[in-house]
């Protein structure tokens, strides 16, 4: 029996033995794996940043702190990247009402016959506005950005090209132009990392009801489903989004939003020699600046001092399909013409830009001269001072900067990720319709909410806001101030009376509560 109780014994302790080398030969196997993602990881993020192409910025979202910087305002081709601002225009459709996420989008031929990726949606279809959102997050559909332009610009993509240039340069994108919606190649659609990261936070804080579209892995349409090329969204904790694009003449290009831990940041890859190296730098950058971001803070505590856009541009009504016309006039029929100067720019300050507000139009404008900033940082917004003395000057168009030279004819469609005058009122009774014009409208300061191409119109904007933004506006005197812009006569829609720049400040901040975008400037 002794006998027979050791072979047992060592029977149990062989098998013992086994099992505890197997597990320590599949541990070791494992920690193996992760030792050379690590290394090929570092060594793609080491290549990527040699790359001759490449340019990068990581911005900490809550401070506007630029954490890490290079080749950040050197001119890039935006490939795909285009499609995020093809987007912020239809989020801010959807927000003042001329459209809904089921609004039919009409596609022309000229839509659908766009190169892929795309939906394959054949002329004389639709989809819902829903569906091209998703179609431009996940799969980087051309045939949809281009249809969702088409009907944003009125039946014209050209239109709407003008369109998302003027809303680049209301955000403070001042380096960036747009040719078409969707991002194939063009020589003259140009950006830069620092405008993108610009772009990434504004989509953030300006659309938050709409910005959970972009951390969507995979969507059905029709019998297909379709799946995300944002690789890190899912693969890298706290990644909500936002865009991959490419095409040869650009590179590898990704904007990324991280939020962990009360941190927030927006990182920018542009000219990745590959997806996995250009996805490896973004984790690299992720993983050493993330934890130098501040846990403090906040958008909401920048004040606008980008300058709105060099030019005003009437937001054309949306094209419908017919069978869709009447629901339409329905949905826009009591919307006013949406400026594209009259973006909502709470976001931080673009350093070439002169400190004080301007308009190019050869028009004098007003502006208080400000204290100098406690920051050089171009991405940092820095409070606006209280009045000073006010001066009178005239600010030339700035001088358009030259595209690099062409890339070779031979430039690939876009692939998938494979390889902040003048009516004043006696009183808050009277309608500002009625209310009597002046020629300079209200000193101190004010708030403008719109531009239009008649007085009329921007008096029924102004009315429109005061019944939304309630006690706010109670003692506001609305007034509307005619300028030129390219030999066409426009009204700024503003209200005056505000002797202090906070009371100023928190009526713009109650119309923006309200669904009204605005800014506050010395008059």
């Amino acid at each position: 029996m002794q006998a027979k109780s050791g072979i047992v014994s060592r029977s149990v302790s062989s098998v013992s033995s086994s099992r505890s080398g197997s597990f320590f030969a599949r541990l070791l196997a494992i920690l193996s794996v992760a030792v050379t993602i690590v290394m090929v990881d570092s060594v793609n993020a080491d290549a990527e940043a040699a790359n001759p192409k490449y340019a990068g910025i990581v911005v900490d979202a809550k401070t506007g702190n630029v954490l890490y910087s290079e080749n950040a305002d050197r001119l890039q081709y935006p490939a795909s990247l285009t499609k995020m601002m093809t987007l912020y225009m239809t989020f801010e459709a959807l927000e003042q009402g001329r459209i809904r996420l089921d609004t039919p989008v009409p596609f022309s031929a000229y839509a659908s016959a766009q190169a892929p990726t795309k939906l394959g949606v054949r002329a004389g279809g639709t989809i819902t506005v829903e569906q091209g959102i998703l179609g431009l997050v996940t799969l980087s559909a051309n045939d949809a950005a281009t249809a969702l332009g088409e009907m944003l610009g009125g039946g014209s993509e050209d239109r709407f090209a003008q369109l998302m240039t003027a809303k680049a340069h209301a955000l403070g994108m001042t380096r960036t132009t747009y040719r078409n919606a969707n991002g194939l190649p063009n020589t003259a659609q140009m950006t830069t990392a620092r405008d993108q990261a610009r772009l990434g936070i504004a989509l953030r804080q300006h659309f938050p009801q709409y910005y959970g579209y972009f951390s969507t892995r995979a969507f059905k349409f029709g019998s297909r489903t379709i799946r995300s090329h944002n690789r890190l969204v899912g693969s890298v904790r706290g990644v909500d989004g936002i865009k991959t694009g490419y095409t040869r003449a650009a590179g590898f290009n990704l904007v990324s939003s991280v939020q962990v831990d009360g941190k927030s940041i927006v990182g920018v890859v542009m000219g990745g020699a590959s997806t996995p190296a250009r996805d490896a730098q973004m984790r690299n950058l992720i993983a050493t600046y993330l934890p130098k971001a501040s846990n403090r803070g906040g958008s909401s505590a920048l004040i606008a001092q980008a300058a709105p856009a060099p030019a005003t541009i009437e937001t054309p009504a949306p094209v419908q399909p017919k069978k869709a016309q009447q629901m339409a006039k329905t949905i826009t029929a009591a919307q006013p013409p949406v400026s594209a100067a009259a973006a909502d720019l709470s976001l931080p300050h673009k350093g070439p830009l002169p400190d004080a507000r301007y308009q190019v139009a050869e028009t004098e404008v007003a502006y208080a001269e400000t204290a100098a900033p406690k920051s050089d940082n171009p991405l940092v917004a820095q409070p606006m001072p209280a009045p000073t003395k006010v001066k009178t000057m005239t600010f030339k168009q700035q001088a358009v900067v030259a595209a690099p030279k062409p890339t070779p004819a031979s430039m690939p469609s876009e692939q998938g990720e494979t390889s902040v005058d003048n009516v004043t009122t006696a009183s808050t009774t009277p309608s500002p319709t009625r209310a009597a014009s002046t020629s300079n409208g209200p000193t101190g300061w004010v708030v403008q909410v719109g531009v239009s191409p008649s007085r009329q119109m921007a008096m029924d904007l102004l009315e429109s806001a005061r019944s939304k933004a309630g006690k706010a506006l109670a003692s506001a005197k609305p007034f509307a101030v005619a300028y030129a812009a390219g030999g066409d006569q426009l009204f700024r829609a503003r209200f005056g009376g505000f002797d202090e720049q906070r009371d100023a400040v928190n009526a713009c901040k109650a119309l923006k509560k309200a669904g009204i975008k605005c800014w506050a400037a010395a008059q």
